[in-house]
């Protein structure tokens, strides 16, 4: 399955100079690691997101989120950004920002 590269594009732009950035081939797009720890990335043409579980709910009422459905399986603290919520780059910066915030408050993954 092929994935928005743009958008993956985009969202690396705003990662640029955070620390611990690499890049990772996942779920048939790419995913966006901070010390190892998936912040965000690409399924298709929505953009992940991670957040912490406690806030998944809240998350959910921002207009184009979804919850990450991989193959029936709702997977809590895992989002799914329609398009249509990434129209702007500010738009983009608050979802990336999500990610940030939990990934960094995740100890480092031991490789």
């Amino acid at each position: 399955m092929a994935y928005d590269t743009k958008l993956a594009e985009r969202i690396l732009k705003q990662l640029v100079g955070q620390k611990g950035l690499t890049e990772r081939k996942m779920f048939g797009g790419i995913g966006f690691m901070l010390n190892g720890n998936l912040c965000a990335g690409v399924h298709a043409d929505e953009m992940i997101v991670r957040c912490a579980i406690e806030d998944t709910d809240k998350l959910l009422t921002k207009p184009h989120a979804k919850i990450f459905d991989l193959a029936g399986k709702p997977m809590r603290g895992w989002l799914l950004v329609d398009p249509k919520g990434l129209k702007t780059e500010a738009a983009l910066g608050k979802w990336v920002e999500v990610g940030v915030k939990f990934a960094g408050a995740l100890p480092p993954k031991k490789k």
